[in-house]
C-alpha cells in the first residue's frame, strides 16, 4: 500500500470534508453530548414530538458514570426526585439498576432527608441507552460536532467534523467534560475524555469565534481497586436501608426491595499523609501542570492533606462499581499523583495493604462556559435558539447535569413549538436554585448543589417534589393523564386527612396517659386534638396511630405529607410568607432594552455588572455580585418613572 505524504493527506481530508458539506440534513432539535444532561435533554425534546438527533463522540459513553458509582445524595437526591416529577428519566433508571440504597440525614429534619443509591454503572448506562434507542422521534448519531452554524445571531444548525451539516431549529450543548479534555496523573498527560474515550477537540474554537466566553475547569476521580486484593475485615461494613424507598414516584416500592451489596468504610492515616506530603512536588496540582480550577467541595486527597493539615485521618469509602465486576471505587481519595505514589498511598490505608489498582486515579481538565451568558431558560443571550446544560455550564455532578439537561431540553422544545419557555423558580424547586445560581452568580469553580443553597428548603423537600412540579410537567406535556390524576387524588387525600386529624379529639383517659408516658411525652391535663399531639417533637402521625381508631389506610407517601405538614405548620407558613415577598421581586420584569448607563444614581460597578449580565427581573438583579440594595432601589425608581412616562 502506498502512503500519502502528510501534507497531501491533509489536503485530501479537507477536500473530502468540503464534499461532505453537500450532505445536509434537516431536523427539529440537535443535542450535542450523551451524558446525563444530553440524555434528559434529548428525551424531553423527543417526547414532546420533535425530531431530535443526539450526537456523541462514542455511543459507549451514553449515560456514562466516569466517576462515582452512585446517584443522589444530600440535595442531589432532591434534584433526582424533581427530574422525575417533571417527567425525566434518571429516577426510573436508577430504581431499575441500583445495588444499594440509603436515605441520608434521617436523624435530621425532613428538609435535608435525601436518597442516595449505589448504581451498577454498566447496567445504568445500558438501560438508559435502551430507553433512548426505543424513544420515538429520537436518533443517536456517533460523530463529533465541530462547529455551530449561526446566522444573524440565530443558531441555524451544526456541522460535524466530517463536514455534514445538520440544520435545526434549536440546539442544546451538553458536552460535559469532553471539550479539549486532558487526563493527567504525574507526568502523564493524555488528550482524551474520561475513561480514555475520545475528546471533542474542535467545537471550542467555533464557540469562541461566535463570542462565547470559555473557562478551563478541572475535576478528578480516584483509582479503582481489584476487590480480591482488599481485606474487608479491617473496614466497617456499610449497609443499605432495610426498607428501600424508590427515587421515582412511579416506581412500585415492592419492586425495589432487593438483596443489596455492602459498601465499606476505612480511613487514611498519618503514614498516608506523609507519603502524599513527600511527593507534592510530583503532583500536577502543585507543579503547575494543571491549569483548570477544581471543585471546592470534592477536593483531591492531596488538597485535603494540605488544606486540613490538623486532621490525622480522612474517610475512605470502598464502593462496588457493579454487581458483576470486581472493580471497587475508592471514594474520598481522588488524586493526580504519579502511578508509583498512588500505589504506595492506597496501600497505606487499612484493608488496602495488598491493593491492586485496576484503573489509576487521574485529574481531567476541560473547557466550559461562564453560565452568566445564559438566560434563566438556559438559552444563550447572544445566540438565539442555542441552549446549554450540564458540566459545560460550569457545574459538577450527574444530578446537576441531568436537571439542567431536562430544563434546557424542555425550553428548546417549547421555543421550537412557538410556546412560552419555562423559568424554574428558586422558591419552587432545587432545579430553580441550581440554574439561578449558575446564570446569576460568579462561579470560578465547578458548582455543586447543597441544601444550604436553598433559602426555602423546608418547602422544597424531596418528599413533595411531585406535588410541587408534576402539575408543571403535565402542563408541558411530559406527564400522562394517568400520572396526573393519581397525583390529584393523592393531594386530595392529604388535604382531607389533615383536616380530619385537626378535629380528632383525644381525651385525658388512663390509656392515653399511659401511652404518652411510654413515649416520654407530657401527660394531658385536659383533652386536646390529634394534630396538637403530632406537633410534639417526640411524637408523630404514625406513632399516634393506636390513639386514632378511625384512621384511614393511606399510602406511605400520604402519611408522610400529613405528618410533615402538621408538625412543621408554623415554619412552613413562615417560609410561604417569605416566598410571597420573593415573588414580588421576581415578577418585576426589567425591560430588555433598558440602558443601565443612563440610570443616574447607579454605581459604576452596578452599571457594568447589570449591562453585562442583563438580568430578567429585579429579583435576579438583586442576586448579582456587586449590585447593592441601594442600586436596586435606584433601579426600581427608574423603572417606575419609565412606566409613568409611557402612560
Amino acid at each position: 500500500m502506498k502512503y500519502l505524504e502528510d501534507s497531501v493527506w491533509e489536503n485530501e481530508c479537507i477536500n473530502r470534508r468540503k464534499r461532505m458539506a453537500n450532505m445536509e440534513i434537516f431536523t427539529d432539535i440537535v443535542v450535542v453530548g450523551a451524558g446525563h444532561a444530553g440524555c434528559e435533554a434529548a428525551l424531553a425534546c423527543a417526547r414532546l414530538g420533535l425530531k431530535t438527533v443526539m450526537f456523541t463522540v462514542s455511543v459507549d459513553s451514553i449515560a456514562l458514570m466516569p466517576c462515582n458509582p452512585n446517584v443522589g445524595g444530600s440535595s442531589k437526591g432532591h434534584l433526582v426526585r424533581e427530574i422525575d416529577a417533571l417527567g425525566g428519566e434518571m429516577g426510573k433508571n436508577i430504581d431499575a439498576t441500583f445495588i444499594q440504597s440509603k436515605m441520608l440525614n434521617k436523624s435530621k429534619g425532613p428538609a435535608v432527608h435525601s436518597l442516595r443509591a449505589q448504581a451498577d454503572k454498566r447496567d445504568y448506562s445500558s438501560r438508559m441507552r435502551k430507553t433512548l434507542e426505543n424513544t420515538e422521534n429520537l436518533t443517536i448519531k456517533q460523530a463529533e460536532v465541530s462547529e455551530i452554524v449561526v446566522e444573524n445571531g440565530i443558531l441555524t444548525g451544526i456541522k460535524t467534523f466530517s463536514g455534514a451539516i445538520y440544520h435545526c431549529k434549536a440546539c442544546v450543548l451538553c458536552t460535559g467534560t469532553y471539550l479539549k479534555a486532558r487526563c493527567i496523573y504525574g507526568d502523564v498527560s493524555n488528550y482524551t475524555g474520561p475513561n480514555g474515550l475520545q475528546a471533542a477537540n474542535h467545537l471550542t474554537d467555533s464557540l469562541k469565534a461566535n463570542g462565547i466566553e470559555m473557562y478551563r475547569f478541572k475535576t478528578g476521580t480516584p483509582a479503582r481497586i481489584d476487590k480480591r486484593s482488599i481485606d474487608f475485615s479491617k473496614m466497617e461494613e456499610q449497609f443499605g436501608d432495610e426498607k428501600i424507598i424508590p427515587f421515582s414516584f412511579s416506581t412500585d416500592p415492592k419492586d425495589v426491595q432487593i438483596d443489596q451489596i455492602s459498601c465499606w468504610l476505612t480511613y487514611t492515616n498519618e503514614k498516608t499523609h506523609e507519603i502524599i506530603k513527600e511527593n507534592l512536588d510530583r503532583s500536577p496540582l502543585y507543579s503547575g501542570m494543571i491549569e483548570g480550577t477544581g471543585p471546592r467541595y470534592c477536593p483531591s486527597i492531596e488538597d485535603k492533606v494540605v488544606k486540613f493539615a490538623d486532621k490525622n485521618r480522612h474517610q475512605v469509602f470502598i464502593e462496588p462499581e457493579g454487581r458483576y465486576t470486581n472493580e471497587m471505587y475508592v471514594g474520598g481519595m481522588s488524586s493526580s499523583l504519579p502511578e508509583d505514589v498512588q500505589l504506595k498511598m492506597y496501600r497505606s490505608v487499612p484493608g488496602l495493604e495488598n491493593a491492586e489498582i485496576v484503573r489509576n486515579a487521574y485529574a481531567i481538565e476541560y473547557d466550559c462556559i461562564d453560565a452568566r451568558q445564559l438566560y434563566p431558560t438556559l438559552e444563550f443571550k447572544e445566540i438565539k435558539s442555542l441552549f446549554s446544560a450540564g458540566q459545560f455550564n460550569g457545574s459538577s455532578g450527574y444530578e446537576e447535569a441531568a436537571a439542567q439537561g431536562l430544563a434546557a431540553g424542555i425550553n428548546a422544545a417549547l421555543k421550537t413549538l412557538g410556546k412560552e419557555q419555562i423559568v424554574f423558580d428558586r422558591s419552587e424547586s432545587y432545579i430553580g436554585v441550581l440554574i439561578d445560581d449558575l446564570v446569576t452568580k460568579e462561579n470560578r469553580e465547578p458548582y455543586r448543589m447543597m441544601t444550604s443553597r436553598s433559602e426555602y428548603r423546608l418547602l422544597l423537600r424531596q418528599d413533595n417534589a411531585d406535588l410541587r412540579l408534576t402539575p408543571l410537567g403535565y402542563k408541558i406535556g411530559l406527564i400522562s393523564d394517568t400520572v396526573y390524576n393519581m397525583l390529584m387524588e393523592k393531594q386530595k387525600q392529604i388535604v382531607e386527612e389533615i383536616k380530619r386529624v385537626e378535629h380528632v379529639r383525644i381525651g385525658a383517659s388512663s390509656q392515653v396517659q399511659k401511652f404518652l408516658e411510654e413515649h416520654n411525652s407530657t401527660p394531658l391535663k385536659n383533652g386536646t386534638t390529634l394534630g396538637e399531639l403530632i406537633r410534639r417533637p417526640e411524637l408523630d402521625y404514625n406513632l399516634l396511630a393506636p390513639l386514632d381508631p378511625e384512621r384511614p389506610e393511606l399510602l406511605r407517601s400520604v402519611d408522610e405529607e400529613v405528618n410533615i405538614n402538621i408538625k412543621y405548620e408554623g415554619y412552613i407558613t413562615r417560609q410561604k410568607k417569605q416566598v410571597e415577598h420573593f415573588k414580588k421581586l421576581e415578577n418585576k420584569k426589567i425591560p430588555e432594552n433598558i440602558s443601565y448607563k443612563d440610570i443616574h444614581g447607579l454605581r459604576i460597578e452596578a452599571q457594568q455588572k447589570l449591562e453585562k449580565f442583563r438580568p430578567v427581573s429585579i429579583g435576579q438583579a438583586s442576586r448579582i455580585s456587586g449590585v447593592s440594595p441601594a442600586d436596586i432601589s435606584v433601579l426600581l425608581i427608574y423603572m417606575e418613572q419609565l412606566r409613568n412616562s409611557l402612560k
